[in-house]
């Protein structure tokens, strides 16, 4: 990762709560040159910072209904197995390691209540799993 200053923070800010953003609206808002617009999202591109573009659509929008958080505990030393397991699953959106109680935070997604019910018995099964708790997203304040 590169230093970035302040110019780089808030164009990523900017990119952040619009991404289809033209660059000379980026560098109108900045109150910097289009070319420096460009130049800055060059090198964040060029060296990894910025990672893709993507779109991002309110709940009520998407096909799957129900969105759940399960927190995770895994067995010993079998944490990098339980992550591979829930990769490959569709109904896993995202997967992040924390500390504490739970090693592992799965976010879920399913159309159904009795879809999201077989993708909870499919987690459980998962070796190296010794307990989870799972909480379903009711609504959404912020994204």
């Amino acid at each position: 990762m590169i230093d970035m200053d302040d110019v780089d923070l808030q164009l990523i800010a900017l990119l952040r709560e619009d991404a289809r953003a033209s660059v000379a609206s980026l560098a109108k808002t900045l109150k910097v040159a289009r070319g420096t617009v460009q130049n800055r999202l060059a090198k964040l591109l060029a060296d990894g910072t910025i990672v893709g573009f993507t779109v991002r659509l309110k709940p009520q929008a998407q096909a799957w209904r129900i969105r759940a958080l399960t927190t995770i505990a895994v067995e010993g030393n079998k944490a990098d197995a339980v992550l591979q397991t829930l990769r490959g699953d569709p109904a896993v959106e995202a997967l992040h390691t924390t500390n504490g109680r739970w090693d592992i935070v799965a976010e879920l997604r399913a159309d159904s209540l009795e879809a999201f019910d077989r993708v909870l018995s499919r987690i459980r099964l998962v070796d190296g799993i010794a307990s989870s708790e799972t909480s379903l997203l009711l609504s959404t304040h912020k994204l």
